[in-house]
């Protein structure tokens, strides 16, 4: 029989391994792939399939995309350990499996994912987060230094201004906690043993920034028998309990605010920069630049149009298309309360009263039934920046609403109560003098007007759902 010539002569050659392993199949990835969980506020999950290389904003970045949010660059991954009643902030550029990494077995942990609109405040308004009391230099300064000068001082490794003020500090081993003075210095945390002493032989060591990582406590009251609400420690980047924390605690949120921003910045001050000014640099494949920064491909491509003249224009200045769909949105209103009562009905102007004043229930900045305490600890968890807010009922008259929102690392609430003319209900937060058919209407008004209120309405709090 003659022999049937080979009709795949390279199989046989000796270099069949390299063309496989080089042309017919796919290379493989180098990158281990782990499973992760995260979770939003409502306590909804979504697990990820994610490289070991992935950082934190690769994280935020995915859930963006998958859930159809707008990137504002607010939106942040934090570490939630529920057996030591803390969290914090995990930095854009950490590594995400390096921070599950430390957790131990049989901790129920957890990664959350929410707004934090003060995360990279203090590059915009330095002067909310560094009061000058509480700051001072190692070496002499010519005239005033600003608050923008001393951000600077802290992203530079040459100078390095101090942070210090008294803290409670809980006392190893035991419940008590002792009022003592610190200092906060490059090289870690320092507390005087001689008063308001800063002399070398009266500073002792308290902690280091290396190998530990700053908390903020979460019910220190409860867990710990802190004397205050604003309680922050440090814990060393491993597994441990209550006993490895070193808590301290300060008189108000503006001086905890201080002390962690300043322990943030010594620790990592150039790259925190580097993340704000450049969000989407990730280390992983998730945030390419092919990746839309703000909204999704469907969303860019909408414009605002005029179609009150003879021909259609599109409206290119931002002020007048707000101020156009600001109307827009309350004529919809007005003409869906009048098809409520168009049948004839003697009953059609309460009806429209009360589609009016139900019609902010599905607002995501309305939070129903929650409590004064709740309010100020969600506008915490999302930021202690000038605008933050939410409505909510009032807990003190069933009939009236409140606005709580922040200005000046402060809570303010204000209530908005209901008035009555010519038998229609209206909203105020000014006695009347200022009016509004429904709570909708009186919000988008405070945001495009300051009114009463010490500053104009900016971002509203809200419970996300993955």
């Amino acid at each position: 029989m003659p022999s049937i010539p080979n009709p795949f002569p390279e199989l046989c050659c000796s270099s069949f391994t390299s063309v496989l392993s080089a042309g017919l199949f796919p290379k493989a990835n180098s990158r281990k792939k782990q499973v992760i969980k995260v979770y939003s506020e409502d306590e909804t999950s979504r697990a990820l399939e994610v490289p070991s290389d992935i950082t934190a904003r690769d994280v935020c970045q995915l859930l963006i995309l998958k859930n159809h949010y707008i990137d504002d660059h607010s939106w942040t991954l934090f570490e939630h350990l529920p057996h030591l009643s803390v969290e914090r902030t995990i930095e854009d550029h950490e590594l995400v499996i390096e921070v599950l990494s430390k957790w131990g077995m049989e901790e129920e942990n957890k990664l959350y994912f929410r707004k934090n609109y003060a995360k990279y405040e203090f590059f915009k308004n330095p002067m909310y987060f560094f009061p000058e009391h509480m700051v001072s230099f190692a070496t002499e300064t010519n005239g005033e230094i600003s608050p923008t000068q001393i951000l600077q001082m802290f992203i530079s490794s040459s100078t390095y201004p101090e942070i210090h003020g008294f803290l409670h500090a809980k006392e190893q081993g035991k419940k008590s906690w002792k009022k003592i003075y610190f200092l906060l210095r490059r090289s870690g945390l320092y507390f005087s043993t001689k008063g308001t002493s800063k002399e070398p032989r009266h500073l002792q060591f308290f902690s280091e920034f290396g190998s530990s990582d700053v908390y903020v406590s979460l019910a220190g009251k409860k867990k710990h028998g802190a004397p205050t609400s604003y309680g922050f420690c440090f814990k060393p980047n491993r597994a441990g309990g209550p006993r490895d924390l070193k808590m301290l605690c300060a008189e108000e949120e503006q001086s905890r605010t201080c002390w962690v921003t300043a322990i943030r910045l010594l620790k990592c001050g150039m790259q925190l920069y580097q993340n704000y000014m450049h969000p989407y640099q990730g280390r992983s494949g998730c945030s390419s630049q092919s990746v839309s920064p703000m909204r999704s491909i469907s969303e860019n491509s909408l414009v605002a149009m005029d179609f009150s003249g003879q021909k259609s224009r599109v409206i290119e200045n931002p002020t007048e298309a707000l101020s156009v769909a600001v109307e827009e949105g309350l004529a919809w209103r007005k003409k869906g309360c009048l098809r409520l009562g168009i049948h004839g009905s003697p009953t059609a102007s309460s009806q429209s009263s009360a589609a009016n004043m139900a019609i902010h229930r599905c607002q995501p900045w309305f939070h129903h039934r929650i409590s004064r305490d709740e309010a100020q600890r969600l506008i915490i968890q999302q930021g202690l920046v000038d605008g933050v807010f939410l409505v909510r009922d009032s807990q003190s008259n069933p009939k009236t609403f409140v606005l709580s929102m922040s200005h000046g690392q402060k809570i303010k609430h204000f209530q908005i109560i209901p008035v009555e003319d010519d038998g229609e209900m209206f909203h105020t937060l000014d006695d009347g003098h200022t009016r509004f058919t429904d709570l909708i209407q009186l919000v988008e008004f405070y945001q495009l007007n300051k009114g009463v209120l010490p500053c104009k309405l900016k971002h509203y709090c809200a419970r996300i759902a993955l």
